[in-house]
């Protein structure tokens, strides 16, 4: 890579929505609807999306998804404890609705309308 005159430091390497796409197992056209909703970092350079390697790891951050609680160790005692819990709750079963269709709109009208 080459070096920025005077600094001796190389800019970052700019990766394009389709090399981002890749590594992500996604299309090029999410990682381009994210960056233009602003819900991943990005950089713009003109019209065009760029990436870093840093914006690549804080998109896999942002959507790692983390357990709820902390892990238990499970002991004879918790499942026990849960086994008793699932006997105490009532078991609901959810409210079915049944579904009618809707009339047509020509059975709706009057048939022998007539016009005075």
């Amino acid at each position: 890579m080459a070096e920025q005159p005077g600094t001796g430091v190389a800019p970052p390497r700019l990766y394009r929505p389709e090399e981002i796409a890749a590594v992500l197992g996604c299309s090029a056209w999410w990682v381009k609807d994210r960056a233009r909703r602003r819900l991943i970092p990005f950089a713009r350079v003109g019209r065009a999306y760029r990436f870093t390697a840093e914006h690549l790891a804080e998109i896999i951050r942002l959507h790692e998804e983390r357990p709820a609680r902390a892990h238990q160790p499970v002991t004879a005692r918790t499942v026990a404890k849960t086994d008793a819990q699932q006997a105490e709750a009532p078991q609901r079963a959810a409210p079915t609705t049944r579904l009618r269709a809707r009339p047509p709109a020509r059975a709706r009208q009057s048939q022998f309308s007539t016009v005075a």
